[in-house]
């Protein structure tokens, strides 16, 4: 069996509820998987918008994720790095208002080691160690728009 991401907040393709967005609670969706493969020691997860007018845009880095549970809703992960906001931690949707509906992809990856990064590093260092590491991968898309 192949690693799936799942949330009881969205099917994939269909609309992240307001709730987890700018104009919400801002709360991070629940999410949980299956399939992890064996040799597995630990999940990272990276939810971005490629739809965002200056370009890809990153609302959540994470890493250190025990392998055997899923992150609730609202919940941080063991380790967070810096989001497109400037922040640390999940931002959720929030598109400009009127450019239509935006995708929202939470790609989820099954590594073989923990990755060696600092809390609160940008995405660009968690890509790096993902990439020597990474034993499968998953994807959620949900969309919004205002």
């Amino acid at each position: 069996m192949a690693l799936a991401l799942s949330s009881d907040a969205f099917e994939h393709g269909t609309a992240i509820p307001r709730r987890h967005t700018c104009e919400g609670e801002d709360l991070s969706p629940p999410l949980r998987w299956e399939g992890v493969p064996d040799g597995t020691r630990s999940l990272a997860l990276i939810c971005d918008d490629p739809d965002a007018p200056s370009g890809t845009f990153t609302h959540w880095v994470a890493w250190g994720i025990d392998p055997t549970e899923g992150l609730a809703e609202g919940a941080a992960a063991p380790v967070e790095g810096s989001n497109g906001f400037g922040s640390v931690g999940y931002r959720g949707p929030c598109p400009p208002p009127g450019h239509g509906p935006h995708r929202y992809f939470f790609r989820l990856y099954a590594l073989d080691a923990a990755p060696e990064v600092e809390p609160a590093a940008g995405r660009e260092a968690l890509e790096g160690e993902i990439e020597r590491h990474t034993l499968d991968t998953a994807e959620l898309m949900g969309t919004y728009e205002r």
